[in-house]
């Protein structure tokens, strides 16, 4: 029973993997296809060099923000997985108001920093910095760094 319960939480660790595996995924193959944007025509180069920018920096900010350890994400269910049972439960436990948490600290939290000159907006600066180190990854794996 007791093993039984721990395999399930370990399926759920990698469920909830999965959706960031594939924007990475994603990722790297769009990072791969820039490779062949210099044997494009001249006028169709640029706008596939910039749609494929966006979708690397828009699966890996999905990817990392996907993975917050907020329950209602990814990375709260692979915390709560992961994590002992004593610390897992009570985050758990947070996923009805997970939805209210994300607009807590993405909106009300750097809205009230503003107005005491402050700036609290802790998930912005979070993602900018995860994503710029995976993309800078990405381009190095990918030979265009």
């Amino acid at each position: 029973n007791c093993r039984d319960l721990r395999n399930q939480r370990i399926g759920m660790v990698w469920v909830a993997l999965a959706g960031s595996a594939t924007n990475i995924a994603l990722a790297l193959l769009a990072a791969l296809a820039f490779h062949v944007v210099d044997y494009l025509p001249a006028d169709a180069a640029p706008w596939v060099g910039d749609n494929l920018k966006n979708a690397v920096l828009i699966n890996v900010v999905l990817a990392i923000f996907n993975m917050l350890p907020i329950p209602p994400l990814d990375g709260g269910r692979v915390a709560v997985g992961l994590l002992p049972r004593a610390l897992g439960a009570p985050l758990a436990r947070l996923e009805p108001f997970g939805m209210l948490i994300l607009i807590g600290l993405l909106i009300l939290l750097p809205l009230v920093g503003s107005q005491f000159g402050l700036n609290l907006d802790v998930i912005s600066a979070i993602l900018r910095v995860s994503t710029g180190f995976v993309i800078q990854l990405l381009l190095v794996v990918t030979g265009n760094a």
